[in-house]
């Protein structure tokens, strides 16, 4: 029986029952356990009766969010909630969103930046300087809206921020979206990042891996210059323990620490080899790529702005397609 016929059947049967109480009393019975049983189940239909129709133990409905608090078409200030050091020259950034919302932000986009007062922070043409920024926090977090920013010596947005105290503002702008992730469409995704170009793979891989539907399997390559500038290390160490047939990280170090085993230099054909989905597998493997613009150019070019731009370099020289491939 389904669920609304059985409610159905049940508020007949606890109408009949009080109907039935006016009428004259029924011949007695010959058994008292018939009596038992027919009262006990006009009671049980009844309380279900109640509780399933608004009665006061019916457990009210969350209300469901559907606007977000971004504008993709407007400028709006957020309250830096919080600065958290992270390591030698990067740190959290935690912006609060209003009445408890969630960003819901696609997956996969991001946001750009600038000054909550543009004439705070311009370029040499007196134009306010803008940046794209990946949030590490879940589209579905409530209150909270997080960037994991790294200070660069020529990144004019980058140090300004990082000058910025709790109580500041900055501007918000987006959703920007970019690929449209779709479960399973893939059956391995390979990864390449270095640096603070991380947020978008770490973003895709925590939406894509808590999906109980996810078959895909995931492996990143992440460089950096030492080991101290490897970016939620902690968080993929999680990931690679919850989720251990559907992820992998290999890390490769510029300047390695005496004692490192892992992969040093730059990441190269070789390594992508060894570790990443063959492009032999055509429309079942995808690789993502984000980092700083050198590293963008030497594995498949740098893009041209919010578009693709031309695909060159390592992965076109070991086979893999341009739909194979979406730089970040």
């Amino acid at each position: 029986m389904s669920f609304i016929r059985g409610a159905v059947t049940a508020r007949t049967l606890a109408r009949g029952v009080r109907f039935n109480s006016s009428q004259a009393a029924p011949q007695k019975s010959n058994s008292n356990l018939a009596l038992y049983l027919t009262g006990a189940g006009a009671l049980g239909l009844g309380a279900y009766a109640y509780t399933s129709f608004g009665g006061e133990s019916a457990a009210p409905k969350a209300a469901v969010q559907e606007k977000s608090p971004l504008d993709p078409k407007n400028w709006v200030n957020f309250k830096l909630k919080k600065v958290e050091p992270y390591n030698h020259n990067t740190a959290k950034f935690v912006l609060e969103l209003p009445d408890n919302q969630a960003s819901l932000m696609p997956i996969t986009s991001c946001v750009y930046l600038r000054a909550a007062n543009p004439d705070d922070l311009v370029d040499d043409k007196g134009k306010p300087v803008i940046r794209p920024y990946t949030p590490i926090s879940t589209s579905d977090a409530k209150g909270e809206f997080i960037f994991l920013i790294k200070k660069y010596d020529t990144g004019v947005a980058s140090k300004y921020i990082h000058t910025l105290k709790e109580g500041d503002s900055l501007a918000v702008k987006g959703p920007i979206p970019k690929l449209a992730w779709k479960t399973n469409e893939f059956e391995q995704v390979g990864m390449v990042a270095g640096g603070s170009g991380i947020t978008p793979m770490y973003q895709l891989l925590v939406h894509a891996l808590r999906d109980k539907e996810n078959k895909t399997k995931f492996k990143l390559i992440y460089a950096n210059v030492s080991e101290g500038d490897i970016l939620l290390k902690q968080e993929f160490a999680d990931l690679k323990k919850k989720y251990p047939d559907n992820f992998d990280v290999i890390y490769t170090l510029d300047k390695p620490s005496k004692g490192w085993t892992g992969p040093t230099g730059y990441v190269n054909a070789e390594l992508i080899k060894k570790h990443l989905a063959s492009p032999d597998l055509k429309e079942k493997v995808k690789v993502f790529v984000c980092g700083p613009p050198p590293q963008m150019e030497a594995l498949a070019g740098d893009k041209a702005g919010r578009d693709q731009g031309e695909f060159k370099g390592i992965l076109k020289q070991m086979g893999y397609t341009q739909e194979q491939v979406f730089k970040f």
